[in-house]
């Protein structure tokens, strides 16, 4: 199949529905998306029946509401199109009622306190613009999920939410400028970072197969110091892997742009182009999906776990975010022209404020236990938010601040109304891969994302915050006798403020942790520190403000994180105790045992038993200390039941069960090295990083 059938074959977009819809019904729908406006049951019904028959034109049976609960994954419910008929008799149907409008149950997802098990009920209601697609014979309907008091029990609702809010105040902000736009719009290209390991290797670690991590292992005699897998030649099975993948995302209309070997052995990145940011979390939602589906089918296993192995590189999800108008203008492009100039050192103003102000969101929207181990190991960014900007911008900021020449370029007075930025496409400063936020040209590279996560939470809070500062500006400059004398003041405020945000130095350097805390920023290192922060009296005014999440939404949202940390480190640590009392204490005995009846059977014949003997005394010795530590864990995390969940049970998996945890990892490890690798339990890391060939 040549390229133009293949792509988007599997989705009912906008060049299907251009054709297969009635004129009036698509200009209906095309408006109703441009300015987010309900649609009538009479065009709903049209759209519903030629959605339908196009899927059954593709052997489709089925519909689901596809939807993404607070699991942070996708869920699905599915429902024939099968209706019987007076006759006795079936119809395939799908109407615009159930187009519009599912109700999956409620009870079963979390919802933080905002459900009861007995208040089952919830709805999903279609998302249009977002393009319904076939997946596994299944026409899926992207939708946002909510309670039956409408409350947001989903990751889509929020991020709607917020893509209005940011557009809201984006044009009032644009108007002073004289642009003449419908629709402010944020825009994501979200690059995937993954682990490929061979399927039957991996199912013989429990810590793989139930946390996606290794709890358990030392490091191999070569991993990522010759930095040779890093752009390197890919791998033939990997190879046809990614061919595959690209092919099964271009059936469904994601744009598969980029692929690479990673630096850590087995690890590898995909990049999309960039897309409205609905579009481009479903599709990230999708395409980690087939991803692992993809794998499988070639033997292997998609990790795609933050952390998967110590002593390696982990995975990200680098979130590359702007605002464009519904004509193409990307507010990020500084442009051609003095006017460009001023909108463009504004709309940064509002970035750079909105970044130090709401250092605690950006911290806490990227929070998770499994990407606690990857922020600051000199892989990731550092969890001190800061910004970079390279020394050009910054140089012009300030010397706007402070009212003087700045001459790096030229000799010029930087006074807005004067052509002095640089074309950032011909790349005026470096990139800093250390920065949490960094200023690429056109687009924000927020690096800390983990590789499981959704963007959508992300993107929630990106356009929320940078919402809230277009709103201040507006309201200032709306009632500004000079425009331009308006902007001057706020970037002089602005940088006299929050310039402590922009750092363009190495991140990962223990002086700027120094500097950071000199600075007044935020050192929020775990989770559990950074949670509290999101019903802080400042946020739940920012998001009700801004129409994005309640009081009791945020409230609810800071329990299923927190529950979510405790749990997923409880099986950790089971699946932990699990592997060293009934795999690697059991081993270890054995090999043990085998040590001490070589050195019987030496002895006896006059042989000299000194290894034996004392490779088995550095075993005994390992495993007393071994058997200490499981108790110890075993307390901790009694300790930790005995709580219950809340913040207060999270800091004692954060301070005790961890502690424990890597206690008893830092023993198994030095177990490992001294037993014979016939006797290990499980495949070793060199086994599993070098698995694909």
């Amino acid at each position: 199949m040549i390229m133009s059938e293949l792509y988007g074959s599997l989705v009912f977009d906008d060049r299907v529905m251009s054709r297969r819809l009635p004129k009036e019904t698509y200009k209906e729908l095309k408006r109703c998306c441009a300015n987010d406006l309900p649609l009538s049951l009479d065009v709903a019904n049209i759209i519903a029946n030629e959605m339908k028959e196009w899927a059954v034109e593709r052997g489709v049976t089925h519909f689901t509401h596809w939807f993404q609960p607070m699991t942070g994954i996708t869920a699905e419910k599915h429902d024939s199109f099968i209706t019987p008929t007076k006759s006795g008799g079936v119809i395939m149907e799908l109407s615009g009622k159930e187009l519009i409008k599912g109700e999956p149950d409620a009870s079963s997802f979390p919802s933080g306190g905002l459900r009861s098990t007995f208040e089952a009920r919830g709805y999903t209601a279609w998302d249009p613009t977002s393009f319904a697609f076939i997946k596994d014979g299944i026409l899926c309907i992207p939708t946002a999920f909510c309670s039956y008091n409408g409350d947001a029990l989903d990751k889509k609702t929020p991020l709607l939410r917020s893509m209005e809010a940011v557009n809201r105040q984006g044009l009032r902000l644009l108007k002073l400028f004289g642009r003449k736009t419908e629709r402010l719009n944020a825009t994501v290209g979200s690059e995937q970072e993954y682990f490929l390991v061979d399927t039957a290797t991996f199912e013989k670690r429990k810590d793989l197969f139930y946390t996606g991590r290794t709890l358990f292992g030392a490091r191999p005699p070569k991993g990522q110091e010759l930095d040779d897998h890093y752009f390197g030649a890919i791998k033939p099975k990997v190879v046809k892997y990614m061919k595959e993948l690209d092919e099964e995302l271009w059936k469904l209309g994601i744009l598969a742009k980029t692929k690479h070997n990673e630096v850590a052995p087995a690890q590898h990145e995909f990049a999309p182009i960039f897309t409205t940011v609905n579009v481009a979390s479903d599709q990230n939602q999708l395409t980690m999906e087939i991803m692992k589906k993809v794998a499988a089918k070639h033997g292997m296993t998609c990790i795609l776990h933050e952390k998967p192995f110590d002593g390696v590189n982990g995975s990200g999800k680098h979130n590359n975010w702007s605002l464009s108008t519904n004509f193409g203008h990307n507010l990020f492009e500084p442009g051609r022209s003095p006017e460009d100039n001023a909108q463009f050192l504004l709309i940064l103003a509002a970035v750079i404020a909105a970044v130090d102000e709401h250092q605690d969101l950006l911290r806490i929207s990227v929070s998770s236990a499994a990407n606690d181990h990857r922020l600051g190991a000199n892989e990731a960014p550092p969890a001190i938010i800061s910004m970079y900007l390279g020394d050009e911008l910054t140089g012009i900021l300030q010397a706007i601040a402070d009212g003087r020449t700045y001459s790096r370029r030229a000799n010029c007075e930087v006074k807005l109304g004067v052509h002095v930025l640089p074309k950032f496409a011909m790349d005026s400063s470096d990139r800093n891969r250390t920065s949490p936020f960094a200023f690429t040209g056109n687009k924000f590279e927020f690096r800390m994302p983990g590789s499981a996560q959704s963007i959508a939470g992300v993107n929630m809070v990106l356009n929320t915050i940078m919402a809230e500062q277009l709103g201040k500006f507006a309201d200032e400059l709306e009632n500004a006798d000079d425009l331009k004398a308006g902007i001057t003041a706020i970037i002089k405020r602005v940088m006299t403020e929050h310039g402590r945000i922009i750092f363009n130095g190495n991140n990962y350097s223990a002086e700027w942790v120094e500097e950071a805390k000199k600075r007044g920023l935020l050192n929020l290192a775990s989770t559990i520190d950074a949670l509290p922060y999101l019903t802080s009296e400042k946020n739940i005014a920012l998001f009700e403000s801004q129409n994005v999440l309640t009081k009791r939404e945020l409230i609810s949202r800071e329990e299923i994180y927190i529950e979510n940390y405790c749990r997923l480190l409880n099986i950790e640590a089971m699946t932990m105790l699990d592997m060293a009392t009934m795999e690697i204490l059991p081993a270890v005995l054995e090999y043990k045992g085998a040590l001490v009846k070589t050195a019987k059977n030496s002895i006896a014949v006059g042989i000299n038993a000194e290894t034996e003997i004392e490779t088995a005394n550095t075993l005994a010795e390992l495993l007393n200390a071994a058997r200490q530590q499981i108790a110890e864990l075993k307390a901790a995390v009694d300790k930790a039941h005995s709580i219950g969940i809340h913040i207060e049970c999270g800091r004692c998996y954060r301070d005790e069960v961890l502690a424990a945890m890597n206690n008893l990892r830092h023993t198994c490890d030095k177990l490992e090295l001294q037993t014979a690798k016939n006797f290990w339990p499980f495949p070793n890391y060199g086994d599993l990083l070098f698995s694909v060939h």
